[in-house]
């Protein structure tokens, strides 16, 4: 992995120094009240066995409960303050991270599985900003709070304060780097088995019915078992070096100890050091070491936040468009010349495709399944990149603009757009922001669904399940169109606008799609009976164009075309 990754990413979290200085302060604060609070009980419970006078004991006894008290309040403010720090910092990166998506190339999500896309702008941001709790705070309370433990056991007796000092740099570095050592290549893995078992979990969760309909439910299982094989096999691959680092933590705290004695009984028969004061110097390093413990998880924490980070730096650095070379007009024409399409490392499903998109154009794309009708329609939207050709918008090649004027130019609805978990107006919204009651009840209308927005219990406020898993096949699809019905990009391209529909509502949808008054629609779909409102219809097969012309022109001269619109209307 590159040098750097991590500090790279914490950069991005763009932290609050002060914010974060308090957190260190606090955590220095509430760990120094439980060294204090050992050092002083030990006083506390030697002094006593001398039976001195009770007003001797008094301030070691409030000063106990005040280093008990001061410990949990410091704790969890402490706890406040950094949470509220990382928790800034992932937000802020999550926000860079949507932002820079936004502008990335369609083929940096593409490639990448729906599952794998939100394991990384979730829980590998969240991951990331752990460093911060679980890792860099850590750390610097070790350190402070090691040097004043050293430093205030070496006033008392300085051969038990270096011995100290020598065991806290084993347990506080030694440990954490076999930890962290051990961690590097094992948290690599294993969060990699994290992202493939989050994709194929929500493949699995998502698309049960299409799964085991097409046979893959078994496939996709072993490959969920796998990932959870690899997770389990990663884990214990470092639980020995975890279990060295931690041995070494506990042996750090007897060395001391024992140092402390064998240094300390001498000097209190030497009168070099007082029998309370042995008592503080042997007990103190129990609650020393209590800093240091959290260190070879903080390293492990690390390791982990650094192979997070490559996965969301690795989206970060996806290549943007281009700035714009121009302003394109309200109507710019979409032109493909000899234009090849197809998925990135795939042979191309359809070649030589020429097709000039201008206003007043209906265009629609027909063609037994499997022919690139779909591939085409994305191709055609600058979704994905064209393999030969050219593709130009107003005259400029759709690779040198930037992917918000694209977008501005050119709406698509396909058919497993997503459909949000909220109302059903602010799902139409995020095509235009602006959109009132009243166009999106009429747009509604237009599509088909005037009956069923009646009968929703909120109307236009009632909310739809995640992706619309609440209504029906039909009815999410009509949703998809309406929503790219009222985008106001001039270019209108959509893909089977008439799925899970009765054959009357399908052909009134697609004949209004073709007449939409914008004048420059594409359509891909499998019915035919609508197709005499479309200015060119084109007939896919064998990897390109079989036929084109309109209607009534492929009805004429093209056998296969006439037998399954005869065949569609039979069945209707």
């Amino acid at each position: 992995m590159t040098r750097g990754t991590l500090r790279r990413a914490v950069r991005l979290l763009d932290l609050d120094p002060r914010r974060f200085a308090l957190a260190l302060l606090l955590g220095t604060l509430a760990l120094g009240c439980a060294v204090a609070l050992a050092a002083v009980s030990a006083w506390l419970i030697a002094r006593a066995s001398q039976m001195p006078p009770v007003l001797q004991l008094s301030v070691a006894t409030v000063a106990v409960r005040a280093f008990g008290i001061g410990r949990g309040v410091l704790r969890y403010l402490e706890r406040l303050v950094s949470h509220d720090v990382a928790l800034r910092g992932m937000t802020e990166l999550r926000t860079t991270l949507y932002e820079r998506l936004a502008a990335a190339r369609p083929e940096t999500l593409l490639r990448l599985r729906r599952g794998d896309l939100l394991a990384r702008v979730g829980a590998d941001v969240d991951t990331v900003g752990d460093v911060v709790v679980r890792g860099l705070l850590p750390a610097g309370v070790a350190v402070a709070l090691g040097a004043g433990t050293v430093l205030a056991m070496c006033a008392f007796w300085p051969p038990a304060g270096l011995a100290l000092g020598g065991c806290l740099v084993l347990a506080g570095v030694v440990a954490p780097a076999i930890a962290a050592r051990a961690a590097r290549t094992t948290e690599q893995r294993a969060l990699q088995s994290r992202a493939d078992m989050t994709a194929t979990a929500l493949g699995l969760l998502d698309d049960a019915g299409p799964l085991l309909v097409g046979g893959r439910a078994s496939a996709e299982l072993d490959a969920l078992r796998d990932s959870d094989r690899r997770l389990a096999a990663a884990t214990d691959a470092g639980a020995g070096s975890a279990a060295i680092a931690a041995g070494l933590g506990q042996l750090s705290v007897g060395v001391a100890m024992l140092a402390a004695l064998l240094t300390g009984v001498p000097a209190v028969g030497a009168g070099l050091l007082s029998p309370v004061e042995l008592a503080v110097v042997v007990l103190t390093p129990l609650a020393a070491f209590e800093a240091t413990s959290l260190l070879p998880a903080a390293a492990i924490q690390v390791q982990r936040s650094r192979a997070a980070a490559g996965r969301v730096l690795a989206l970060l650095d996806a290549p943007t468009d281009p700035p714009a070379t121009d302003d394109a007009p309200g109507q710019p024409p979409l032109v493909a010349t000899d234009l090849a399409c197809g998925w990135p490392g795939t042979p191309p499903v359809l070649t030589d495709l020429s097709l000039d998109l201008r206003r007043g154009r209906s265009v629609a794309i027909v063609g037994p399944s499997g022919t690139g009708k779909t591939t085409t329609l994305l191709t055609l939207a600058g979704l994905l990149p064209r393999q030969t050709g050219t593709l130009t918008l107003d005259g400029h090649d759709v690779d040198h603009l930037d992917r918000h004027a694209v977008a501005a130019a050119v709406v698509v609805g396909t058919e497993d757009a997503h459909v949000f978990g909220t109302t059903v107006l602010e799902n139409l919204r995020v095509a235009r922001g602006e959109l009132t009651a009243t166009e999106a009840t009429d747009v509604l209308a237009r599509v088909g669904l005037a009956d069923w927005l009646v009968g929703l219990p909120d109307g236009l406020d009632t909310v739809v399940g995640p992706d619309a898993r609440t209504v029906s096949g039909g009815e999410r699809r009509r949703l998809l169109v309406a929503r790219a019905l009222v985008s106001p990009a001039p270019l209108l391209l959509v893909d089977e606008p008439a799925e899970h529909l009765d054959p009357e509502r399908a052909d009134a949808l697609v004949t209004d799609l073709l007449n939409d008054p914008r004048g420059v629609v594409v359509v891909v779909t499998h019915r035919l009976s609508p197709l005499a409102a479309a200015d060119e219809v084109l007939l896919l097969g064998a990897g390109r164009v079989r036929a084109r012309g309109t209607h009534a022109e492929l009805l004429r001269t093209v056998p296969d075309y006439r037998d399954a619109w005869a065949r569609e209307r039979g069945s209707d």
